[in-house]
C-alpha cells in the first residue's frame, strides 16, 4: 500500500483513499476483476464513488505501471496488479480467469524475437478452454 502512495507522489498524483482503496484490492486478489466489480466490492466503504472514478483510477493505475489491463475477449476489461509478464487461462463457460506459473514466456519472447527480427517489449498471452468445475461431467 505504501508503494502505491509513494508511486502516485513520485509521479505528482494526488493519493486518495479511493485510489489506494482500488489498488489495495487489486494488490489482494487473484480473480482479475472488472471495474463493476471493483466497483460493487467498495462502494460500501465508499458510497460516493462513482463508477466513472473506478474507471479513471483503473486508467490511472494501469497507464503508470501500478496494475496491468487485461483484455480476455468480453465487453469490459478485467484488472490484474501482477504487472510481472505472465500468462492466464479463461474458463469459457464460467469466465473465471486465472493466472499460470510463468516458466516458458521469456523462452517465447526469444523466439519470437529470433524469428522474426522484432525488438519484443512486452506480451499478453492467453489460452482458452474450461476450468474443472466447467468441465466436470463431461
Amino acid at each position: 500500500m505504501e508503494d502505491a502512495a509513494l508511486l502516485l507522489k513520485k509521479k505528482g498524483i494526488k493519493v486518495t483513499p479511493q485510489r489506494l482503496a482500488i489498488y489495495h484490492l487489486l494488490k489482494n486478489t487473484k480473480s482479475h476483476p472488472s471495474a463493476d466489480v471493483i466497483y460493487n466490492s467498495l462502494s460500501t466503504q465508499f458510497p460516493t464513488m462513482s463508477l466513472a472514478t473506478v474507471y479513471k483510477t483503473l486508467d490511472l493505475l494501469s497507464h503508470i505501471g501500478l496494475i496491468q489491463e487485461l483484455n480476455v475477449g468480453e465487453d469490459s476489461f478485467r484488472y490484474d496488479a501482477n504487472v510481472e509478464p505472465h500468462p492466464h487461462i479463461i474458463c469459457l463457460k464460467c469466465k473465471k480467469v486465472e493466472d499460470v506459473e510463468n516458466h516458458f514466456t521469456e523462452e517465447l519472447k526469444e523466439i519470437i524475437s529470433k524469428k522474426t527480427n522484432y525488438k519484443v517489449v512486452s506480451q499478453q498471452l492467453y489460452f482458452y478452454g474450461y476450468c474443472p468445475e466447467c468441465s466436470k461431467g463431461d
